[in-house]
């Protein structure tokens, strides 16, 4: 199965696969050669912390070409699934017991950020909202217990 990922989070994917490539690669094997210039790699702490960043890079280079390869792009300003949750939605929920909200976009799970409150399709939260709609009560087991929260609303922004 292709893993899903919305436009954006896929043209965030691509620059850091360009910043990777064009900046910071170079700038690695710049570094290693500048480095080996200094004598001895035995004993070298330089040399053997660029060649550790470099195998980073690589690493982070295959796994982004890979994923980027295999993912489907869904351009969320296409959906039209109403009040439905699916993927891509923007749900805004309110806490059940403190009416406190919060809102969330579901996303891949290459792209999710917690902190920007992005939370990929396979997180307890995303599989709990996916098929409900505005204005349905779920339950999300948390670590301090279960939380209901109500959906108050469902956005499909690209």
């Amino acid at each position: 199965m292709r893993a899903p990922l919305t436009v954006k989070g896929a043209q965030r994917l691509r620059a850091e696969l360009e910043e990777l490539k064009s900046v910071k690669r170079p700038a690695v094997i710049a570094a290693i050669a500048e480095a080996r210039a200094h004598g001895d790699l035995k004993e070298n702490a330089e040399y053997h912390a660029a060649r550790e960043q470099q195998g980073f890079i690589e690493g982070r280079i295959k796994q982004l070409e890979a994923e980027l390869s295999h993912a489907q792009v869904i351009d969320i300003a296409a959906l039209n699934a109403g009040s439905r949750v699916v993927f891509g939605a923007t749900v805004e929920l309110a806490d059940a017991d403190s009416g406190e909200e919060k809102k969330y976009q579901i996303v891949g799970d290459l792209e999710a950020d917690i902190k920007q409150g992005l939370i990929a399709i396979s997180s307890p939260v995303a599989r709990a909202l996916i098929g409900k709609h505005e204005g349905d009560v779920i339950t999300i087991d948390a670590p301090a217990g279960q939380r209901e929260y109500e959906i108050v609303g469902v956005r499909y922004e690209g």
